[in-house]
């Protein structure tokens, strides 16, 4: 008997144990059927309680879905919650979920809901709208859902040493551009001053021509010509430098198993320790 009442808890331990690994591949992963069913559901939900936000946002809509347009906030702000929870339960180490990006991105997108019930009075009303907005970060979501995400990111941070020279080169061309034109203009045709000319090329030089400040001597008028026929050459460069990484990168087949000791993913279909950690991976 006692032997019994000592393996009672053990078994107990090895059920936890089974059920938050079924949990974690089925929350962290979707290469299983039912991975891929919960982040499909998962996605639907997230776009979903975004556009009740922006109806909400519109004072016409909100007034006549007022009474729905709340209890759909309450649905995906307790939905949110219980997917949250289950994401703390299901790893290794919960702290590092909890304080890591995504784990920070889960708790805003549904503390604002909570905090409204704490913040009440008029006065208070602006600050509970502008605390609301943070479930907006629902959208970051997504990304973890994007395999190719992972590879674009790979692609600019492979670039990122040649972006930066670009744009220093942009930077240095609007400086020495806006104090031309400082010069050329003056102050009575708009250009006050150099930052305020600087502004006037970066607006021209990315083709956008707000309009608001222009060039009315025929030599500034000129530079401007020039400066717009630039931007169109320098709007092609960053795209072709990323372009040119993303061709040159070896796409290795990556699944979305998912450490349950350090929570990240990204690992080769083959592997079988965790290349951020060195944990060893669980099978499916």
């Amino acid at each position: 008997m006692p032997s019994n009442k000592k393996t009672e808890p053990a078994k107990k331990e090895r059920k936890l144990n089974r059920l938050a690994h079924w949990v974690h591949i089925v929350i962290f992963e979707a290469d299983t059927k039912a991975g891929r069913i919960f982040d499909l559901s998962l996605m639907w939900a997230i776009v979903t309680s975004l556009v009740v936000v922006m109806l909400d946002s519109i004072e016409s809509i909100r007034e006549k879905l007022q009474t729905i347009l709340y209890i759909a906030e309450w649905f995906f702000t307790i939905l949110f919650t219980v997917e949250y929870v289950l994401r703390v339960y299901s790893v290794k180490h919960p702290l590092k979920y909890i304080f890591s990006f995504f784990g920070i991105i889960d708790l805003l997108s549904v503390l604002p809901t909570y905090l409204s019930i704490f913040i009440a009075g008029t006065q208070y009303l602006m600050v509970i709208r502008t605390v609301r907005l943070l479930r907006i970060f629902r959208i970051f979501k997504l990304a973890r859902h994007l395999n190719e995400a992972r590879v674009l990111y790979a692609a600019l941070r492979s670039a990122r040493h040649k972006i930066t020279v670009f744009l220093m080169v942009i930077i240095s061309m609007v400086t020495i551009m806006g104090a031309i034109m400082y010069q050329v203009e003056g102050a009575e045709n708009g250009f006050t001053s150099i930052p305020r000319s600087m502004y006037w090329a970066i607006v021209t030089m990315t083709t956008v021509g707000y309009g608001d400040i222009a060039p009315k001597t025929v030599l500034g008028q000129l530079i401007s010509s020039i400066i717009m026929i630039m931007g169109y050459a320098i709007i092609a460069i960053p795209t072709g430098i990323v372009s040119a990484e993303l061709s040159t990168m070896k796409r290795d087949e990556i699944n979305t198993r998912t450490c349950t000791n350090c929570s990240l993913e990204g690992h080769e279909t083959d592997a079988e320790y965790c290349k951020f950690c060195g944990e060893k991976l669980d099978s499916d």
